[in-house]
């Protein structure tokens, strides 16, 4: 089994950026925990970053044809993007959204995704965990 662990923009910054909200790892430390975590459960994990629309919409086109499923942190493109919704629904492999802050503790408009009603789920508000939570669920589906 092939995960994809992709993460939108900002999250590059992960470590410095508010780290009140989103803690103190880097994503390189999250990146290292999924990976011993998906050694752990038997899947091989990928993990690919980008601040750009364009890239992370390619990164699920392609994840279709190698990926069991794909764990997705959208950023701030969560709240805009109708192009990421549609590549998300168009590649037919479950997707699980996360975030790692609880975004219904936060600014109204961080309340409305346009990924989470093409998504087999979503978790957030747990930290790094929200995206080790959406890994063990792929695994287990």
């Amino acid at each position: 089994m092939k995960i994809l662990i992709l993460h939108g923009p900002n999250l590059n910054l992960l470590g410095t950026r508010e780290p009140d909200v989103y803690g103190s790892m880097t994503l390189d430390d999250i990146n290292e925990k999924l990976i011993a975590l998906g050694k752990e459960l038997g899947a091989e994990v990928a993990c690919l970053q980008s601040n750009h629309e364009g890239a992370l919409i390619d990164a699920l086109h392609d994840a279709r044809t190698w990926a069991s499923g794909v764990v997705f942190n959208p950023g701030g493109y969560t709240h805009t993007s109708v192009a990421l919704r549609d590549a998300v629904s168009a590649i037919q492999i479950p997707v699980i959204e996360v975030h790692l802050s609880n975004v219904y503790a936060r600014e109204e408009f961080r309340h409305t995704s346009l990924i989470s009603a093409v998504c087999k789920g979503k978790i957030s508000g747990l930290g790094w965990k929200s995206y080790a939570l959406a890994l063990r669920a792929l695994v287990d589906e």
